[in-house]
C-alpha cells in the first residue's frame, strides 16, 4: 500500500460542545522514519494490517480539561458570546490551530517537537467545578457548558484513554459574591471558607473518578492539576486597562460587561476573590497530596500539582484581551503556554515522551 498522508491536523473530528480531537499534521511522515518509536506501527499500516484510525489510536493522547481561561475566548455582545461559546476551539495556550511559527506557541506545538500526538480539548466557557448532577443555570444551559463533572465524564467514555491529562478549571468558582447574602458581603470569612471546602470536595470526587479509570489502563497515565491563575498580578493588569478605558472609551469596549458574568471582579470585591483563589490553590495542593498517598502502590499513574499558572506574572496589560480586558490576549496565551509547558517535564519523562 502506498503511503499517503491524510491531512487531518486541526480537523475538528467532533464539533460544538463535544471534545475535539486534533492529530499532528505530519504524523505519517514522522513515524515513517526508522528512528521513530512508532515505525513498526507505520509499517503495519503500510502493509494493510491496521487502519489509519487504529494507527492514530497508538499515538500519545493529551487531553485538556478546563474553563475559558484555557480557551481562545472573550466576552462581547450576547450573540457574539453565544456563538463563540459554541464554535471557538483552539487558538489558546493548550492548542493552537495555526501552523508554527505563526499564532500561539501553545503546549501542543511544544509537544510536537518531541512526538506526533493527538490533542483532545474538553474545556468550555463558563465551566465550573460542580457537584455531579447539579443543575446548570439558564445561561450555562444555553451555552451548553460542560462543567467539570461533564468533562471528566467525557474522558471516561473515551475508548482511547489519554496518556496525559491537563486540568485547569475553577476560575468561575471564585466568584464568591454570586448568590451572596448582604451580611456575607460585609463579613465574608465564613463564606470563603465554605466555598473553598466545597470546591475541594467536588474536585476530589471527580479526580477519584478519573484516577479509577486511569488505574485500569495498561499504559502509563499522567495527570497534572494546575492551580488557578495568579489573580493578584492579573488584577494589576486589569487596573491599567480600566485607567486606559477611562481616558479613551474606544478601548476595551466590553470591559464593563465582565461584571454581568463575574460580580466579584468589581473593585470592591477583588481582594476577597484573590484570597479565595489562594485558599482554593492550597486546597488543590493538599488534595493532590492526599490522592498521591492513595496511589502509593500504583506505578502506572502519576499525579502532579503545578503552581505554574498560580505564580505566573500576569500584570502586563498586553496580556489581556483588547475586547473584554478579562480573558487572555495572544500574548497572554503565550505566557501561559510557556509556564504551563515548563512544568510538564516530570510528566513527559514518566510517559517516556521526552
Amino acid at each position: 500500500m502506498k503511503l499517503q498522508q491524510r491531512r487531518i491536523s486541526f480537523h475538528l473530528i467532533e464539533f460544538m460542545w463535544k471534545p475535539i480531537r486534533v492529530v499532528s499534521a505530519n504524523f505519517l511522515e514522522r513515524i515513517s522514519e526508522p528512528a521513530s518509536r512508532f515505525h513498526s506501527d507505520c509499517l503495519a499500516y503500510r502493509n494493510g494490517e491496521i487502519t489509519q484510525a487504529e494507527l492514530i489510536t497508538r499515538l500519545p493522547h493529551v487531553a485538556m480539561v478546563g474553563d475559558s481561561a484555557c480557551m481562545g475566548a472573550y466576552i462581547s455582545s450576547i450573540w457574539g458570546t453565544f456563538w463563540r461559546a459554541r464554535s471557538c476551539r483552539g487558538n489558546n495556550w493548550f492548542l493552537d490551530t495555526n501552523p508554527a511559527p505563526a499564532g500561539i506557541q501553545s503546549v501542543s506545538k511544544r509537544l510536537e517537537e518531541f512526538t506526533p500526538f493527538v490533542a483532545i480539548e474538553c474545556a468550555g466557557i463558563g465551566a465550573l467545578v460542580d457537584h455531579e448532577g447539579q443543575r446548570r443555570n439558564v445561561f450555562r444551559r444555553i451555552l451548553r457548558t460542560r462543567n467539570f463533572s461533564g468533562q471528566i465524564g467525557d474522558l471516561l467514555t473515551m475508548k482511547r484513554f489519554p496518556d496525559l491529562t491537563l486540568i485547569s478549571i475553577g476560575h468561575n468558582n471564585v466568584d464568591w459574591t454570586w448568590w451572596c447574602a448582604p451580611a456575607e458581603l460585609e463579613q465574608p470569612e465564613k463564606r470563603l471558607q465554605q466555598l473553598s471546602r466545597c470546591f475541594r470536595e467536588d474536585f476530589a470526587r471527580q479526580m477519584r473518578r478519573l484516577i479509577a479509570r486511569a488505574r485500569t489502563q495498561r499504559h502509563p497515565v499522567a495527570i497534572v492539576v494546575y492551580g488557578l491563575v495568579n489573580f493578584g498580578s492579573y488584577f494589576r493588569g486589569r487596573e491599567i486597562a480600566e485607567r486606559l478605558r477611562a481616558k479613551d472609551a474606544s478601548l476595551y469596549p466590553h470591559l464593563q460587561t465582565t461584571y454581568k458574568y463575574l460580580r466579584s471582579f468589581r473593585p470592591a470585591y477583588r481582594a476577597n476573590l484573590i484570597r479565595l483563589a489562594g485558599m482554593v490553590n492550597e486546597e488543590l495542593r493538599a488534595m493532590v497530596s492526599d490522592l498521591n498517598g492513595e496511589l502509593a502502590d500504583n506505578t502506572n499513574v502519576q499525579l502532579h500539582y503545578s503552581d505554574a499558572l498560580a505564580t505566573a506574572d500576569l500584570s502586563r496589560v498586553e496580556l489581556l484581551h483588547p475586547i473584554d480586558g478579562w480573558h487572555a490576549s495572544v500574548e497572554g496565551h503565550n505566557v501561559l503556554a510557556e509556564v504551563a509547558f515548563r512544568d510538564l517535564e516530570p510528566s513527559l519523562e514518566f510517559l517516556g515522551l521526552k
